[in-house]
């Protein structure tokens, strides 16, 4: 049976930042509030060929040619984000 847990002292950002997210996804803020702690507590385990398959579609997203190796390595070099 579902547990009921009260939230005291909730910093004002947080509250606000739950609330907008709540009205974004169409949830009221507690349910939006047991999304959240579910993707923080219980994360989805993604296989590697999944994480692999979904890395090849964000890579052929980009631009052709416009990403070197070398050109990534200096950002990280640099900490560009």
């Amino acid at each position: 049976m579902p547990t009921t847990l009260t939230l005291k002292n909730i910093p004002d950002a947080v509250y606000e930042q739950l609330k907008l997210s709540a009205e974004a996804h169409r949830r009221s803020m507690n349910s939006e509030a047991i999304v959240c702690l579910e993707r923080v507590l219980l994360p989805a385990k993604v296989s590697v060929a999944e994480r692999l398959a979904r890395a090849r579609e964000l890579r052929s997203a980009l631009p052709t040619g416009k990403f070197k190796a070398r050109d990534i390595d200096a950002m990280k070099r640099e900490g560009s984000p």
